[in-house]
């Protein structure tokens, strides 16, 4: 066991495949200590607003996040110690009251569009990859996802992106690039990019490379 654990962080804009290349990272290592925690997980609870309110929520600019909880979390498993990782129900559009327990892993993937947008959270993090890709295909990527697994209709989702989405991808997430290790482009297809930051994490837990 490694003495600290090391946090890699993958971002990306919605749709990007960032998703994609942080369970490919995690597959290379599933059967050693490694958890996989989402900045999804960590949308402020807004079981206190209405329905119709919720819906207004901008869920892609850093203020949907609760930050705070996810820093306290990174800092608990940091010193090995458990944390409740929240549960988001997008369906309500709010926490459901399910947790999911997290022990302390040698390797913790943080996964999420504004995970480098925050300095504080940046600044645990031994490795940032960006995942890179076209923004008509990050487009596809949500409208499929987001009516197959969410529900929506064709017409919300385009609204949503031209209002919301893209005006806070080029404002919020593309910046970020910038403070990124890595950059993979072409997203989960580039298995080149995956399998080379597998090596550079396997090497630092075996003490055969330093950060």
């Amino acid at each position: 066991m490694i003495t600290k654990p090391i946090i890699i962080g993958v971002a990306g804009g919605t749709g990007s495949g960032k998703t994609t290349v942080a369970h490919e990272i995690y597959r290379h290592f599933n059967k050693q200590s490694i958890v996989l925690i989402e900045q999804d997980a960590y949308y402020r609870d807004q079981s206190h607003l209405s329905i119709d309110e919720r819906l207004k929520t901008n869920y892609d600019h850093p203020l949907a996040f609760d930050t705070e909880l996810l820093l306290e979390h990174l800092h608990r498993l940091l010193e090995r110690k458990t944390v409740s990782k929240p549960v988001y129900d997008y369906v309500k559009h709010t926490r459901s009251h399910e947790f999911i327990p997290i022990s302390a892993k040698d390797v913790i993937i943080l996964e999420g569009i504004l995970i480098l947008e925050d300095k504080r959270l940046r600044d645990l993090m031994d490795i940032k990859v960006f995942v890179d890709a076209d923004a008509d295909i990050r487009f596809i990527r949500r409208l499929v996802r987001d009516v197959d697994d969410r529900g929506r209709t064709i017409e919300s989702v385009i609204e949503q992106y031209t209002s919301i989405v893209r005006p806070m991808h080029l404002q919020f997430v593309e910046p970020t690039k910038r403070y990124a290790d890595i950059i993979v482009p072409e997203g989960g297809q580039n298995q080149v990019a995956i399998d080379l930051i597998a090596t550079k994490i396997q090497a630092i837990i075996e003490g055969k490379a330093i950060l």
